[in-house]
């Protein structure tokens, strides 16, 4: 059952350490407040309360006794209220205390005090201000971005640069004469220039290059950033497809995010109601049969829809959630900042596969972490794991990282190793897929370049409709007020 717990190669658990502690302490009892009892009947003051003097004004000794007594009653009230308040107010410190010292023994150690690790709570909250249903691909993206570059970047040069190319390109749909309000061929505009470079404003820009060095992001995190692709005019199937998203957003046209296996790539909606699946590591369109052909994915991923659909904004959102976790991840390591985040992405996207793995992550090693505490060293040694029996918290939580475990492979998720993956990116060069997506774009753009000429057509014939129906209502005036037409 615990075979299961295995961590990912680049997730270092290290650092947390291992090592035996007592049993967790019981709750102590106060101590005996100094201040004397006053409801004991054995009690004796030496000293006579400092009772007000009352005037006898004939009063009888009998009454001035019952005054004194009264009095004496209130003091002793009083005492007795402010030790009971002086009780209560060690109680609840001592509770506090204790609940401090659980929560330590049950979570994992902050990472908050750590130099500019406030700039992921920063953008936590700047995301979190965002409307998920309506914002923009290029500020939630830099804000997740910037987190990691601990908020020095500047947004409006990130956003400047993205918002030129998306001007020449249009620019240069109009050269071509091209329908500029075509969703496909803007789709396919910015698919040839970044599979295969294009001269904008006078400037040759090649295509983008995939990187092979490090593209998970094992070393270096700031590989996957979109800043980095516009800096250095390489990247991987993280970055590539957020590029593509944000030069489609200031283009005014829908394309969107989708998931394949350790992969992701774009898909938009032809001339033809048909959905194009942009590969952008390969630079070329590849069949829904080319993605499946990876072995990797199962009918329950498709059912549950964690492969191959569009990401709604919402969904994207989600995916901008994982990606600050991550990140601070690389960056710092787990701790409970990783929890919330990945709890606010899968409220936005209960199946994001991207954000449930980073959650079953995060809960292994918070397991580890506090089973460490308790004497635990190996997870996988049933007898050794007997040791947390004692500690319900620890027992639940062992049950949430099972259950986690469980959903996952409920979703239909199947660990796709890194040489399956590399050799399926390999698979998709292959030159009858080259040829298949050349074919595809070229049908793409006849469809498209045969609805701009009966566009054309229809507006021509509209225009010669409406200087038909000037030229009548001319007459007409004309007629009505005896007017020569040729005076008009």
């Amino acid at each position: 059952m615990m075979k299961k717990i295995q961590f990912l190669s680049w997730l270092s658990l290290s650092f947390y350490g291992v090592g035996q502690i007592p049993d967790l302490p019981a709750m102590s009892r106060p101590n005996v407040s100094r201040i004397q009892n006053y409801a004991d009947q054995n009690y004796y003051t030496p000293a006579k309360p400092n009772i007000p003097f009352v005037p006898h004004g004939g009063l009888s000794n009998q009454r001035r006794a019952q005054i004194e007594q009264q009095n004496q009653r209130m003091f002793q009230d009083d005492f007795k209220r402010i030790a009971q308040e002086q009780e209560l107010t060690k109680n609840k410190e001592e509770y506090n205390r204790q609940q401090a010292l659980e929560h330590s023994f049950y979570n994992l150690p902050s990472l908050s005090g750590k130099a500019g690790a406030q700039a992921y709570y920063d953008a936590y909250h700047q995301l979190a201000s965002l409307n998920p249903e309506n914002y923009a691909v290029s500020q939630a993206n830099f804000i997740v971005e910037n987190a990691y570059y601990e908020g020095k970047q500047n947004f409006n040069q990130f956003k400047s640069g993205i918002q030129k190319t998306s001007k020449q390109l249009l620019q240069k749909m109009k050269d071509r004469k091209q329908d500029t309000e075509s969703s496909t061929d803007k789709n396919l505009m910015i698919f040839e220039f970044l599979s295969k470079g294009m001269k904008l404003g006078g400037v040759q820009h090649k295509a983008v290059k995939y990187d092979f060095e490090d593209y998970m992001g094992t070393k270096d995190w700031s590989k996957m950033f979109v800043s980095k692709l516009l800096k250095t005019g390489s990247g991987q199937c993280h970055s590539m497809p957020l590029l593509y998203l944000m030069l489609a957003e200031e283009m005014n046209t829908e394309a969107y995010l989708a998931y394949a296996p350790n992969h992701t790539y774009i898909r938009f909606l032809d001339g033809e109601g048909e959905w194009q699946n942009a590969e952008l590591t390969n630079g070329i369109f590849t069949a829904n049969s080319l993605i499946l052909e990876s072995g990797y994915i199962k009918s329950e991923a498709l059912q549950n829809d964690i492969y191959m659909k569009n990401l709604s904004k919402k969904e994207l959102l989600a995916h901008f959630y994982a990606d600050l976790a991550n990140g601070y991840i690389h960056k710092y390591g787990m701790d409970e900042f990783v929890d919330n985040t990945l709890d606010k992405a899968l409220e936005y996207s209960p199946n994001n596969i991207y954000a449930n793995q980073l959650k079953s992550m995060y809960q292994q090693a918070r397991l580890a972490y506090v089973a460490g505490q308790l004497g635990v060293t190996d997870l996988e040694n049933p007898e050794d794991l007997k040791k947390i029996r004692f500690y319900p918290q620890a027992v639940a939580l062992l049950q949430e990282t099972k259950a986690q475990f469980n959903h996952i492979d409920n979703l239909g998720f199947v660990m796709m190793p890194e040489g399956a993956y590399e050799q399926w990116l390999g698979n998709m060069k292959g030159e009858s897929n080259r040829q298949k997506s050349e074919e595809l774009a070229d049908r793409m753009r006849q469809v498209n370049a045969e609805k701009q000429k009966q566009k054309q057509q229809e507006a021509l014939k509209q225009a010669r409709e409406q200087k038909k129906r000037e030229s009548e209502q001319s007459k007409e005036k004309a007629r009505y007020f005896k007017i020569d037409p040729k005076h008009f």
